[in-house]
């Protein structure tokens, strides 16, 4: 169902909540029944019309577009063909982790050395790929959820271990700001899961402190990689001086 649809599919509701018919609806704004319906039958309407009939159903617009947003399917992971398409142009690979990261346009042309031309090109493809909706000005919604993750094993998570993770622990930690922690422990599955739900809430807290921050001189901002995993697993070195199961 496209977007469209689902705020009709809400505008109706709310009329539903509201004991608001048809008849009433073409009464209150001045049309006939038969456009009213008409009006709905087509799937789509001006924001101005959206507006005209909102305030004669006493809802807000607001309220209408983000109970449609919250309806709209959303994908916890892509496809193989659309990570194969991400990992084939590392532009493009690194326009999606800054929209992942909720990064606006100016920010992405401002930190890398893409042209506007250029970052358009890829979040018109990022469009196309389903990992964003565009928006005008250029603006985007992200089109996965706050669970979305790469393919386990999948062409971006092959791309991170090549290119990414010996780079990336080759540091030192020992920076202003900076830690590197192994932790272990023995778990439930249910504890794991909910440690997991809290490790994707720091994610969404450190994408709100880059939004923060966003307005501040350059020269004062650093850049900083969050990299998480978190799985059933133990050094090699360290099981083999595990004891014997009884």
């Amino acid at each position: 169902m496209s977007s469209p649809e689902l705020v009709l599919q809400v505008l109706r509701a709310e009329m539903r909540a509201a004991g608001v018919t048809y008849r009433q609806l073409a009464q209150r704004i001045g049309m006939s029944e038969s456009s009213i319906k008409r009006l709905f039958g087509q799937r789509d309407m001006a924001l101005s019309r959206l507006a005209q009939i909102c305030h004669a159903v006493g809802v807000s617009m607001e309220d209408v577009l983000r109970q449609s947003a919250d309806l709209t399917p959303r994908a916890d992971t892509l496809t193989l063909a659309q990570e194969r398409s991400l990992v084939a142009d590392p532009k493009l690979l690194l326009v999606a982790n800054c929209c992942l990261g909720h990064w606006s346009f100016e920010q992405i042309v401002e930190t890398y050395d893409l042209s506007d031309a250029e970052c358009v090109r890829r979040l018109v493809k990022l469009d196309r790929l389903a990992l964003i909706e565009l928006k005008p000005l250029n603006r985007y919604r992200l089109r996965v959820t706050q669970n979305f993750r790469w393919r386990p094993d999948g062409p971006v998570q092959q791309f991170f271990r090549e290119h990414i993770v010996e780079d990336y622990f080759g540091g030192r930690f020992d920076g202003e700001g900076e830690t590197l922690l192994c932790v272990p422990a023995r778990l439930t599955e249910a504890s794991a899961r909910e440690f997991v739900q809290k490790l994707q809430q720091l994610g969404a807290e450190l994408a709100r402190l880059h939004q923060d921050d966003r307005r501040a001189q350059p020269p004062l901002r650093d850049g900083f990689t969050l990299l998480l995993g978190f799985r059933s697993w133990e050094l090699a070195a360290f099981t083999a001086l595990r004891r014997p199961a009884a």
